[in-house]
């Protein structure tokens, strides 16, 4: 049984030791390996007093030691914190701060550009640095301890970590914050189980998937693709995006059969050359972060005439959402589809009951993705996260459920359009 997202990666390690996990620039890591440092990173949280619960913070590009530190702390009974490696300085900071990040893992040279805002960070305890320790970091008033010594720290460490069941808190997602301070949707281990177990099943992953990850890991979707792989022991390729045209030759390199990216990237994607070994070897692609405009969804399919293209729409508050079967895209390619396995997607008046037919209202997502709320913002929380709809008088509990402020309504079969915000403060990652 599955109830800690590491859990994953372990099962993986057991039935396929050798099968490689990740890729990244011209290294292979296996699941075995992959494992052996997840729990030595584990370990090493436990050895500097891990709280459970306690924050850590990864603020690296995409490469092996992120992955690490993300699944590490889920481990060990902490809260791992993807931090956007692109935002700045300032923000890095807010971030820090407004959750208590107590452990840090990042690079010397963004800690030195960073060291600065750092005064303001009172929990911040101990700093995990990728690379060599430079005399520029020695004032920094914090404690400082390189990532491979703190690994072998873990390896000696006795004792045991925390334990966790899927109720517990397993993550905190900032959204941008574009339209006002960031915001820290937390999620639990059953919301990120359920999701990707949910997500893999109809994009059906399987173990011979090479999937590229060209989306930010602390985004939902970039980190989504992660938690797919593993949960199926499929091999992911980090790649930290230059150009466009990268992506294409990432993809005849490694042979990936999968690819989730934002409509952005795919407008920009789609006037390229695609050599037929990218055109062979791509099983699905799948858009995510925004409305895919119907010419290019048209284009992709003469483009990619054997592969499946899925369109998405996910929200940070429950990572995912909807999606489009492949076989509806050529019908109703505007469609943001229906609920995601083991969701229901509700459309709601304001009043709470049910839209009818092609009448627009409030999409509503309940079930297990549903995630914990806004990390100390209980007002915040309160506007989104309320009881479903149609919930029994008698029910002493009731279920919470994620009203989006997203309008959209619902065809004569079911399948869902967008139609547009109620506001402009909630952060979605799907069509907007």
């Amino acid at each position: 049984m599955i109830n800690n997202l590491s859990d994953f990666i372990s099962v993986s390690a057991k039935r396929s030791p050798e099968q490689v996990a990740v890729i990244f620039k011209k290294q292979e890591m296996t699941y075995a390996v992959l494992c052996d440092e997840v729990m030595a990173f584990a370990k090493g949280l436990m050895a500097f007093g891990l709280d459970k619960n306690d924050r850590v913070a990864s603020y690296l590009p995409k490469q092996f030691e992120t992955v690490v530190s993300i699944f590490g702390p889920a481990h060990a009974g902490g809260v791992f914190v993807p931090v956007n490696p692109g935002l700045k300085h300032r923000q890095v900071a807010y971030i820090l701060k407004d959750c208590a990040v107590r452990f840090l893992v990042t690079s010397a040279d963004r800690l030195v550009a960073l060291k600065d805002e750092l005064s303001g960070c009172a929990d911040l305890e101990l700093i995990i640095l990728t690379g060599k320790i430079s005399d520029k970091l020695l004032d920094i008033g914090k404690k400082i301890i390189s990532y491979d010594d703190f690994l072998a720290q873990g390896r000696g460490c006795v004792k045991a970590v925390h334990n966790v069941i899927d109720a517990d808190m397993a993550a905190i997602l900032y959204t941008s914050g574009s339209t006002g301070s960031p915001k820290g949707v937390v999620l639990s281990h059953r919301n990120m189980i359920a999701g990707a177990q949910s997500v893999a099943g109809y994009l059906e992953n399987r173990p011979s998937d090479r999937i590229l990850s060209a989306l930010p890991l602390s985004f939902d979707a970039g980190l989504s693709q992660l938690t797919t792989a593993f949960s199926v022991g499929a091999t992911i390729i980090l790649m930290n995006f230059l150009l466009p045209r990268d992506v294409i030759r990432q993809i005849v390199k490694h042979k990936v059969t999968g690819i989730t990216c934002v409509p952005p990237l795919w407008i920009q994607l789609v006037d390229l050359d695609w050599p037929d070994e990218a055109v062979n070897s791509i099983r699905y692609i799948a858009t995510t972060g925004g409305r895919m405009p119907v010419p290019v969804t048209r284009k992709f399919q003469k483009i990619l005439p054997n592969s499946d293209i899925f369109l998405m729409y996910g929200l940070t508050e429950a990572f995912r959402s909807t999606y489009l079967p492949p076989a509806q895209v050529d019908r109703i390619p505007d469609s943001m589809g229906k609920a995601i396995p083991n969701v229901e997607i509700m459309v709601v008046r304001p009043d709470g009951t049910l839209c009818d037919v092609g009448e627009a209202g409030e999409l509503v997502h309940r079930g297990a993705l549903v995630g914990m709320g806004y990390w100390n913002d209980q007002e915040r929380t309160r506007e989104r996260y309320r009881p479903a709809p149609g919930q029994l008088a008698g029910l002493p509990n009731p279920e919470i459920a994620v009203w989006s402020g997203d309008n959209v309504k619902r065809d004569k079969d079911g399948y869902l359009y967008f139609v547009g915000r109620r506001d402009e403060m909630i952060k979605t990652s799907g069509f907007k």
